[in-house]
């Protein structure tokens, strides 16, 4: 099969790179205010968990690296300013968005209280489970590689916030829930996500659904 590509459709998907580019640019930028002015997003009365711990490993070692590369990079083509000064300004921006990176993990926890459930996963991914729409949860692992983040499953359409492919907790809803990523709406009628402390998740969830 022909797929056939017309100047509409490369403008269409352009424009839809370039606002989800925009979109991460903006959370990245978020994510270091709040870090810095000590504004964690974590509704009143919530309680925080954090589901960072399989990847932080990995996005450090790259913000060390790539901390590293700039005065390498930046001896190496010193005598030429017109290639210096743009691959200087390139490795700092790149420095500054990987720790935005791992910050929008930090400053965007998942969050237990009084209201529901926050389920989020860095600035991308933020969805209020009211407790009158959750009907369970439970601990399961589930580990699954290159999977998409919406699935059939047995329990119905599950929406997955994998940390490294993995996720330990399956929230089952009473009813399905639509929510929106990027330009696109999607309705699940259950969520999978990864929480570092799962005791801690669960008992803080015993405290609200007996």
């Amino acid at each position: 099969m022909t797929v056939e590509t017309t100047p509409r459709h490369v403008g269409t998907t352009v424009a839809r790179l370039a606002r989800a580019a925009w979109r991460a640019e903006v959370g990245i930028w978020k994510s270091l205010y709040r870090w810095g002015f000590r504004r964690p997003r974590v509704p009143h009365g919530a309680d925080a968990f954090t589901y960072h711990s399989p990847i932080l490993t990995i996005l450090v070692v790259f913000i060390v690296l790539s901390a590293i590369e700039i005065p390498v990079i930046d001896l190496i083509v010193h005598p030429w300013p017109w290639v210096r000064i743009p691959l200087l300004a390139l490795g700092i921006w790149g420095v500054t968005w990987m720790l935005g990176l791992l910050l929008s993990f930090l400053t965007r926890p998942h969050a237990v209280g009084p209201d529901g459930i926050r389920a989020r996963y860095g600035a991308d991914v933020d969805i209020d489970l009211s407790w009158d729409v959750v009907e369970s949860v439970e601990p399961s692992r589930d580990v699954t590689e290159k999977a998409p983040r919406v699935r059939d499953e047995e329990h119905g359409r599950t929406l997955a916030l994998r940390t490294q492919n993995e996720a330990n907790v399956l929230i089952r809803l009473e009813h399905p829930l639509t929510a929106r990523f990027g330009d696109d709406v999607v309705e699940f009628d259950a969520v999978r996500l990864w929480v570092d402390d799962l005791e801690g998740f669960l008992s803080a969830v015993r405290t609200h659904i007996p």
